[in-house]
């Protein structure tokens, strides 16, 4: 705020909505900002992007190599997801040329996916570990927000400002049998879902000038109409693969009910998904997603905690959020041999991606967990506070 204001690059209007963001978004005080944000004006070039992306990329590669012991000539797949922010050479050519990795690796570098592309990235390294044998695939996600920050006086473009924040992660799959007994986790289920074809859906986040010319995100009020349509239309896929007979058998009653008995109004029944899962991860978003995602789904906060955790310390950092989340269960040594691990994420488009794990082995922290120095002072009490000063149409309006 501090900065904003020295700046004098908005007006006391804005600085003013961005304070009530800041407030009520369920970020504290310790995330974190590029570099470029605490000079004295806001001036960031495309060196300073490259440096932002190339920290989280290289420091995440670094720690994950030495942790795993694996040797960069063993891996085949390299699946690189960035939304905003694309260069050349590709995010993918700049990790392929740092570890010389080997010339046939097979690349992706994927962009404009939005906050689910880290899952979907999982998905595609899934089929490509099908047709390509005992390798690795490793899976970077990162967002930058150096050059993208928006400076204007449009509030729907400017809520994006206060929500993302740095960080990132890197994920390694294999398909090799020896790793059988190392692994933590076996890789079970992915569900992909687009609902892109709707123009309310479509719109609800999306990149364009102001009147005055400036680029910003724009964030409509139909954002989490589009979310939970795109969410619940996620859930019913992956109810089909995991939840336990009586779930689907009291789904189906109620739904023949409900239709033979319309005039009665009757509640259709939401399936206790957490009779399938044992930690449920959504992507952090943003406070109201988070609530309005809760109250669908009838999840407890104990379910919903280490998402809002993850949003409180790190923000939002788009597809690497989903890993923070990971990290923060596993962190508090809940993560035991057997559970399955559900995780969600949404995004532009708007699209939504499950990915449903079981644990190895039980997990407790280790030294390269980012929560490890602080996950005794968690799970901090977050106040309530008024709602969020943007309109948005409640999620139960179709």
């Amino acid at each position: 705020m501090n900065k904003a204001r020295d700046a004098r690059l908005i007006s006391e209007g804005t600085l003013d909505f961005m304070k009530k963001i800041l407030e009520r978004s369920g970020l504290g005080d310790s995330t974190y900002l590029a570099e470029a944000f605490f000079r004295e004006r806001y001036a960031p070039s495309s060196k300073d992007s490259r440096k932002e992306v190339e920290m989280a990329f290289f420091g995440s590669i670094d720690k994950l190599l030495a942790k795993t012991g694996v040797r960069c000539e063993d891996i085949g797949i390299l699946i690189v997801n960035c939304c905003i922010y694309n260069t050349m050479p590709s995010l993918s050519s700049i990790i392929v040329n740092r570890y010389k990795l080997r010339d046939d690796v097979v690349s992706y570098n994927l962009v404009g996916m939005g906050c689910s592309a880290g899952l979907l990235a999982i998905g595609l390294a899934k089929q490509l570990l099908q047709v390509h044998q005992n390798t690795y695939a490793l899976i970077v996600s990162t967002e930058s927000i150096t050059e993208n920050c928006y400076i204007g006086e449009d509030h729907s473009k400017f809520i994006i400002n206060c929500l993302f924040r740095v960080g990132g992660a890197a994920i390694l799959l294999s398909n090799r049998a020896s790793d059988h007994h190392n692994s933590k986790y076996q890789l079970l289920h992915t569900v992909h879902n687009n609902t892109s074809r709707s123009d309310r859906s479509y719109s609800c986040i999306h990149q364009e000038e102001d009147n005055v010319g400036t680029v910003g995100v724009t964030i409509t009020k139909d954002l989490l109409v589009a979310a939970i349509a795109t969410i619940e239309a996620n859930l019913t896929a992956l109810g089909y693969i995991i939840l336990p007979v009586s779930e689907k058998l009291h789904y189906i009653v109620n739904y023949f009910v409900r239709n033979l008995l319309y005039r009665y109004k009757i509640h259709p029944y939401i399936p206790n998904y957490s009779k399938a899962f044992d930690h449920f991860l959504p992507h952090v978003g943003g406070r109201p997603v988070l609530d309005a995602l809760q109250k669908t789904l009838g999840f407890s906060d104990t379910d919903m905690e280490a998402s809002r955790m993850t949003l409180y310390r790190y923000g939002n950092t788009s597809s690497s959020s989903i890993w923070y989340a990971l990290a923060y269960v596993e962190a508090q040594g809940r993560v035991k041999k057997g559970d399955r691990v559900w995780q969600m994420a949404f995004g532009s488009g708007f699209k939504c991606s499950s990915v449903i794990w079981r644990a190895m082995k039980s997990i407790d922290h280790d030294d390269n967990n980012p929560w490890t120095d602080e996950i005794s002072g968690f799970p901090v009490t977050l106040e309530k506070c008024e709602p969020m000063p943007v309109f948005f149409e409640p999620a139960n309006k179709k």
